[in-house]
């Protein structure tokens, strides 16, 4: 049972904090800032995988490659691609992707999308990390 709901969004919570962690999504509020960067989060689990990447702790190994992750979201998508699963597939010609993020950016290849602009040249790009490759070459 669910009973605390976002009246933005109607998303349910367990507990009252879980709703009021939510509703920093609506409200943008980002009270978690890095001491390192200055970057703030939303949630304190966010700032903690932040850290990492200054400190380069990756406490999540692949049990088949034993390669280290920062996070376990990375290690989940790193795991997909050992099992060769793409449960992500563009509707417009079929191709299937492991990763959601992929399959965005293909579908940019049929619609022309291309949102991330370089500032100093005004090219465009589909991938944000296109982008800053390109940028290292000002």
């Amino acid at each position: 049972e669910k009973p605390y709901q976002c009246s933005q969004c109607e998303k349910s919570f367990r507990g009252r904090y879980g709703l009021f962690r939510h509703q920093r999504l609506h409200t943008g509020e980002k009270p978690y800032a890095c001491g390192e960067c200055g970057k703030s989060f939303g949630q304190s689990g966010d700032l903690i995988t932040h850290q990492r990447f200054h400190t380069g702790e990756k406490p999540y190994q692949c049990p088949q490659c034993r390669k280290f992750f920062c996070n376990k979201s990375s290690l989940i998508k790193h795991q997909k691609w050992h099992s060769g699963e793409k449960p992500y597939k563009c509707h417009e010609c079929g191709k299937s992707f492991g990763q959601s993020s992929d399959l965005i950016a293909h579908q940019r290849t049929h619609t022309g999308e291309k949102p991330y602009p370089c500032p100093q040249c005004g090219k465009r790009f589909t991938r944000k990390s296109s982008l800053i490759v390109h940028q290292r070459g000002h």
